[in-house]
């Protein structure tokens, strides 16, 4: 039977924009209540305002850097108080990001730095406090956001490729480490999809992110906010370990299909 997410409180990282204000808009649908972290606090209180209309039985936000310890505990302080006791049912993982694309040899540390206290040490910090609040043997779920960067390597993507590679070392070892325990956890990994993510990588070069897409039909975030809510409301005894979701137009990293302007 599936798993129902009405009233079961969902905990969104990044939610500010792409996949995660498109999987605060999912989730709200299902009647989910809503715990929302981000470091856009203005665009946070869009997304929760939008989530309610969206029907979500409750939709909070609050300022969230994953980079940082700090922030991070203050979050969940201020979750805690949201939640009174009540179980956390879905945990997602979804900030992080690239930035830049240079080669090894031209490298800045600051990009490293940012890709790996994002996508890797932010997922441990947030798993780390979240699962005190996860209930055993109750259809809980952590759903790391990957990519097929992770699975494969590209020039220009060093550090990036490292830190997804990283996220689904994560969710495999939490398999191990939670085996017993009832609690689901899942990467999805996209592939070619349009969101902010390419004009963050580009530093805001709108012109060069927008050509990444041109004459492509990529994927978009309802598309994996969509896969998100499928993934948590799999019966209890249903695990989604691993999936990949590529557009049509894409058979692997760097060959994507692109039509010729008419």
């Amino acid at each position: 039977m599936k798993f129902s997410l009405k009233n079961k409180w969902v905990l969104i990282t990044g939610a500010s924009s792409g996949f995660g204000a498109a999987a605060a808009s999912a989730f709200a649908a299902e009647g989910a209540k809503l715990l929302l972290g981000a470091r856009r606090i203005d665009r946070l209180k869009k997304v929760a305002a939008e989530a309610k209309k969206s029907g979500a039985a409750e939709a909070h936000y609050c300022a969230l850097d994953v980079s940082q310890t700090s922030s991070v505990n203050v979050f969940f302080k201020w979750a805690k108080a949201r939640l009174k006791s009540q179980p956390l049912h879905v945990l997602i993982n979804n900030a992080g990001g690239a930035h830049g694309i240079d080669t090894v040899a031209e490298g800045k540390d600051a990009d490293w730095e940012t890709m790996l206290q994002t996508n890797v040490l932010g997922i441990l910090r947030m798993t780390r406090a979240a699962l005190p609040l996860i209930p055993h043997d109750d259809g809980a779920s952590i759903i790391n956001i990957g990519s097929i960067a992770a699975r494969s390597a590209y020039a220009g993507g060093s550090a990036y490729c490292a830190a997804k590679a990283g996220e689904l070392q994560i969710s495999r070892v939490l398999r191990h480490e939670l085996f017993g325990s009832g609690i689901r956890v899942s990467t999805v990994d996209p592939g070619l999809a349009e969101t902010e993510f390419s004009i963050v990588r580009f530093k805001g070069d709108t012109k060069k992110a927008k050509e990444l897409y041109e004459g492509t039909n990529p994927l978009v975030a309802d598309d994996i906010a969509e896969i998100l809510v499928w993934v948590a409301s799999r019966p209890p005894h249903v695990n989604i370990d691993e999936m990949v979701v590529k557009p049509v137009d894409q058979a692997d990293m760097g060959k994507v299909f692109k039509r010729k302007k008419t």
